[in-house]
């Protein structure tokens, strides 16, 4: 099975009914059933500081979410270590004129390690290291 990189664009439509992209993310979930998904300590990270403001009912419901996530079998959640770190802060040095974020360097660092080409977000900085965007 082909893995696919989950991005916090991806979660955060999944979750809110009214983000623009959330009717997409309705549309594509049949054909990406089944996949293997992949996501980073450091997109969950986003997705939590995402929400931080959204009052305790949301904060609670996105944390136990989090929480499925971390324990489900059909995902892989990379682990943030200072290897990872600084192999990502690299990659955000050569590219300053880009405006990645470090998360984005984290994430397709990852990707290109695993051999990953499609990614569900709809940010169009990952186009621009040659990815494939879903959304």
């Amino acid at each position: 099975m082909i893995p696919i990189f989950v991005d916090t664009h991806y979660f955060v439509a999944s979750f809110q009914e009214t983000d623009q992209w959330h009717q997409r993310v309705v549309l594509i979930e049949s054909d990406i059933e089944g996949r293997i998904f992949v996501t980073t300590d450091a997109v969950l990270i986003e997705v939590l500081n995402y929400f931080s403001g959204y009052g305790p009912a949301t904060r609670g419901k996105i944390s136990q979410v989090i929480h499925e996530i971390l324990l489900d079998s059909g995902f892989t959640v990379v682990e943030e270590t200072r290897a990872v770190f600084l192999k990502a802060l690299e990659l955000y040095e050569s590219r300053l004129d880009k405006g990645y974020s470090l998360t984005d360097c984290i994430s397709m660092n990852v990707c290109r390690e695993l051999g990953i080409k499609e990614i569900l977000t709809h940010d169009r900085h990952f186009e621009q290291e040659g990815f494939k965007i879903l959304l």
